[in-house]
C-alpha cells in the first residue's frame, strides 16, 4: 500500500529538482546573451538605406505641377469644363466598389 504523503514528497522533490534544473538553464542563457557580440533585441535597430535613385525619386513629384496649377486656377475662375453626368458616374462607381 502506497502512502499519499510519501508520494506528494516524490512529487514535490521532482518539482524542486526541476525548477533547479530550469534556474541553471536561464541564467546559462543569460551568460550567453551577455557575452554574445549581438546586442539584445530590445535595444538593436533596423536600418534602411535607399539608392541614389530612390530617394530622388521620392523627392520629385511623380505630377506636372504646372499643369496641376492651371486646372487649379480654371476651376476658380469658373473656366474648368466639368461634366456632372461623368462625375455622378464615377461617385457611382467608387459606391458599388466599397460595397462589395
Amino acid at each position: 500500500m502506497t502512502d499519499p504523503i510519501s508520494s506528494f514528497r516524490r512529487v514535490t522533490q521532482m518539482d524542486s529538482s526541476n525548477r533547479q534544473v530550469t534556474a541553471k538553464a536561464q541564467e546559462r542563457s543569460s551568460e550567453a546573451a551577455a557575452e554574445s557580440p549581438l546586442k539584445p533585441a530590445a535595444l538593436q535597430s533596423d536600418e534602411v538605406k535607399l539608392s541614389d535613385i530612390a530617394q530622388q525619386a521620392m523627392q520629385e513629384p511623380q505630377f506636372d505641377r504646372a499643369k496641376v496649377e492651371a486646372i487649379k486656377l480654371a476651376i476658380q475662375q469658373g473656366q474648368y469644363p466639368m461634366d456632372s453626368r461623368r462625375i455622378a458616374e464615377n461617385f457611382m462607381a467608387i459606391e458599388k466598389m466599397i460595397q462589395d
